[in-house]
């Protein structure tokens, strides 16, 4: 075993400690038959994190109150401060408010793992803190805040729902030509126990639609000049020689082979490992699909939609979940298309994108993502896209891998240039947000610019 293997090891062992203590809290409340109060992030990996801890809780014969809030405010926790439950859960946030969570009237979990944080929490008797980012671990590719959540109940030996911390991996965009570190864990104990089974296979969006349409409607690896693109899709099909109209699954085995080498020499990603389930709804069974389901429920803000598919809803969730599937990928195209015609405003280390429209607040940090991925913006300045909300700004950052290894940190640029508004903002390296006062906008962009040059140099 190598020296930095050697040192993984020792890191996911002190982190797994670390969520024994957890599960060890979570289980003596359970004992005494105390409700645990629950709050995650309503986005993906936040809604599959709930869906974690929920379940375990119900399989434990325990009662839980769960709220999906789009972050940790301080008027959230005043209202929590108010409440008199003997345990609070956190999922997917809370790291950055250690302090605060320390003094509310219970004791309290934190499962994150982001790297913004006020405190350990190591010297708090009546918290315990779970984040990989205490012990050299990277939230941001290592584990997902589902991820943490499930190590947080996996001694409760309930197998079957390390499925959810791979949906929440996918979700959070943990998935890079592979998964790795604790999500490798997890991935490896699903399909070791049977609750997961992998093939290799096309990840196109879907078979049963016509063709054109699903492989515009593939996101997720992203397709240059086909994403989000109908007519890009239906000119590919024809230049290739396969019909637009028709199906995936009534296409040739000759027409299949061929279809999957062109599409390879556009990204080699979209033809790789699957993941899914088989006991699972077809429209479930593969999880990376899921995840863009939860994903879809969280955009649409029907955040309580996502969270009843992961806690066993299978007849009016699932069908209103797909729905908003169909509604997201149509609002991506329209994004797409409004990136391709307007660009963005590029300042020397950073590029902006800026909307006062209601749809499309909805969709930014994916636009930005996806405005890179297919090479429409210049994918060597981090993207920051800028949503007005009356008198505020939300803020969502993105940028590549190359670049953190370059030496940006988002979640470091965001959350300082946030405070210096008296605003607040955080994440990860690579993705990350922030909410600021409008009127100091201008000031702002300057301040993300010179401190993301700094990082660079």
């Amino acid at each position: 075993m190598s020296k930095s293997s050697k040192s993984g090891a020792y890191q996911q062992h002190y982190l797994l400690n670390r969520a024994k203590e957890a599960s060890e809290l979570l289980k003596k409340h359970l004992d005494e038959d105390h409700v645990v109060r629950v709050i995650s992030h309503n986005d993906s990996d936040g809604i599959s994190a709930a869906g974690v801890i929920c379940n375990a809780i119900s399989r434990g014969g325990g009662k839980f109150h769960v709220s999906l809030v789009p972050r940790l405010k301080d008027n959230v926790l005043e209202r929590l401060s108010k409440e008199k439950y003997q345990l609070f859960f956190f999922c997917d946030m809370g790291s950055g408010y250690v302090e605060k969570i320390g003094q509310l009237k219970g004791q309290a979990i934190i499962a994150d793992h982001h790297q913004t944080m006020d405190s350990t929490g190591d010297e708090k008797e009546n918290l315990v803190h779970v984040n990989p980012h205490l012990f050299g671990l990277d939230g941001t590719r290592d584990v997902s805040a589902s991820g943490v959540t499930y190590l947080t109940v996996r001694p409760l030996e309930i197998v079957e729902l390390a499925k959810l911390a791979i949906v929440g991996a996918f979700g959070d965009m943990q998935y890079d030509d592979g998964f790795h570190g604790i999500n490798q864990t997890i991935l490896s104990e699903a399909i070791e126990s049977g609750v997961v089974e992998e093939q290799e296979d096309l990840k196109i969006a879907s078979k049963g639609e016509p063709l054109y349409k699903a492989l515009a409607h593939t996101f997720q690896p992203a397709l240059p000049g086909i994403s989000g693109d109908l007519e890009g899709s239906r000119g590919f099909l024809e230049k290739i020689g396969i019909s637009y109209g028709i199906k995936f699954t009534d296409l040739a085995n000759e027409e299949k082979d061929h279809l999957k080498e062109r599409l390879v020499d556009l990204n080699p990603q979209i033809f790789g490992q699957v993941y899914s389930v088989p006991k699972e709804d077809p429209a479930l069974r593969n999880l990376e699909k899921y995840a863009e389901i939860l994903d879809a429920c969280g955009k649409n803000k029907k955040h309580a939609v996502g969270l009843s598919i992961c806690l066993g809803d299978r007849k009016s969730a699932i069908p209103e979940g797909v729905e908003f599937l169909k509604k997201y990928q149509n609002s991506l195209i329209k994004g797409i298309s409004w990136i391709r015609r307007e660009g963005s405003q590029e300042m020397e280390n950073v590029q902006y994108i800026y909307t006062e429209d209601k749809e499309k607040k909805k969709i930014m940090g994916t636009l930005a993502t996806l405005g890179i991925d297919l090479k429409i913006l210049n994918p060597e300045k981090p993207v920051v896209t800028l949503s007005r909300m009356h008198d505020q700004v939300k803020i969502s950052g993105r940028t590549t891998l190359e670049m953190t290894s370059k030496g940006v940190n988002l979640g470091f640029a965001l959350e300082q240039a946030s405070k210096s508004f008296n605003g607040a903002g955080g994440g990860h390296n690579i993705a990350a947000g922030a909410v600021i006062p409008y009127r100091d906008l201008e000031n702002f962009k300057n301040l993300v610019n010179d401190i993301i040059s700094t990082q660079i140099s």
